[in-house]
């Protein structure tokens, strides 16, 4: 009794009007899903790859389908191909293997290829580079220059980046034509299927370079010390960067250097803090000065500035200085600064200062306890 098989289409998941596409889509997201190098040893994941394999054989094939449309499996040879090449005796088609898996074995050598290749000839952006700044609270607040000093790939100047002597050109690989990889035939019998890998005649670049440049050996790009200038922007933050486009390491085959991005921190201030572009600043006083009201001269990042304080302040009291703060970025715009009010207290004080507080806790009525044997107590040991 013959095999009893399940509809090609069925197989697949797709209507009997898909095109071409359709049917390609629908072969690599199965093919991805039952191959058996994904379940090893997994006996009905290799017959479905199989039942997969064969059902695209037979659908992408513009003379197949239009038999198996009309008559079904009958219509077509279901040994058609067998110990040709391809997976389980099926013909692959312009399926490559390679392509197909490489999201699962990353690279070259994970034995399916590397994913979607990058033409090694096209022109490809050089690294992007990392460094560093430390600035002062003011610097940061104000805008400065800084100038750093950094080793980066650069294009060679006796070759122009393309690794040949002069009068000299670079040969296109015969192997892999230019590509920079090579197609190879793995397994056998039944279960040969075609993978890529590096050229391993022009390592992967596409082209042999027979008189390599004597300064760059053939690289294209050599290694040098450079200082550049970093322009500060007013109101950087602690741990912001700056990208410097066009710093970084050089490009390959024509294409644009890479970007230099510089990290930059901001060292405390012994008298400020900071929230955004918004400063913060303590102001001590003392008690007849928050009593009775004062001039005070208080600091701000662009220098001092008087403030009337009121009288009856408060200690905890925070009043604003508008426009002290830190500038925004871009210079449209700037926070201000908020001073908080406390008060000092005396540490120590003579009999004459005594006896003038407790006479104006007295005036203002304060009934403090204690307070009169202390003072009593300290009289007496005086």
């Amino acid at each position: 009794m013959p095999e009893q098989k399940r509809d090609y289409y069925e197989v697949l998941g797709v209507a009997k009007t898909a095109t071409d596409d359709e049917l390609k889509k629908a072969y690599r997201r199965l093919a991805k899903e039952y191959h058996p190098d994904l379940h090893p040893g997994d006996k009905a994941a290799e017959a479905k790859f199989k039942e997969v394999n064969e059902a695209y054989e037979v659908l992408s094939d513009e003379q197949k389908r239009r038999r198996y449309d009309q008559f079904g499996h009958a219509g077509v040879d279901p040994n058609f191909g067998a110990g040709a090449g391809g997976y389980g005796g099926y013909n692959m088609g312009d399926i490559d293997l390679g392509d197909l898996f490489g999201s699962f074995f990353g690279g070259f050598g994970g034995g399916f290829g590397g994913g979607q290749r990058q033409n090694p000839t096209a022109p490809r952006k050089g690294d992007t580079l990392r460094a560093a700044v430390s600035v002062s609270f003011e610097e940061a607040a104000f805008g400065c220059e800084k100038e750093i000093s950094l080793s980066r790939s650069e294009t060679c100047d006796a070759c122009k980046g393309t690794g040949c002597a002069s009068g000299t050109t670079a040969e296109t690989c015969p192997d892999c034509r230019g590509t920079g990889v090579i197609r190879i035939q793995r397994g056998g019998g039944a279960f040969t299927f075609a993978t890529s890998a590096p050229c391993t005649r022009c390592q992967g670049t596409g082209k042999i370079i027979h008189t390599p440049c004597s300064t760059c050996h053939g690289s294209g790009t050599v290694r040098k010390q450079r200082k550049i200038t970093v322009k500060i922007p007013a109101g950087i933050d602690n741990g912001q960067a700056i990208s410097l486009r066009g710093q970084g390491g050089a490009g390959a085959n024509g294409g644009p250097a890479g970007d230099l991005l510089v990290s930059v921190t901001v060292r405390p201030s012994d008298k400020f803090r900071r929230d955004g572009t918004a400063v913060y600043y303590d102001q001590t006083v003392t008690f007849a000065q928050a009593a009775l009201g004062a001039t005070l001269t208080i600091p701000t990042i662009d220098g001092t500035v008087e403030y009337d304080l009121p009288e009856g302040t408060q200690p905890g009291t925070v009043f604003r200085l508008r426009g002290k703060g830190i500038p925004s970025v871009g210079g449209r715009s700037r926070g201000d600064q908020f001073v908080t009010v406390n008060i000092r207290v005396p540490t120590s004080m003579s009999l004459t200062q005594r006896d003038a507080l407790r006479a104006y806790a007295e005036a203002m009525d304060e009934d403090a306890p204690d307070s009169k044997g202390f003072f009593d107590k300290r009289r007496k040991k005086k």
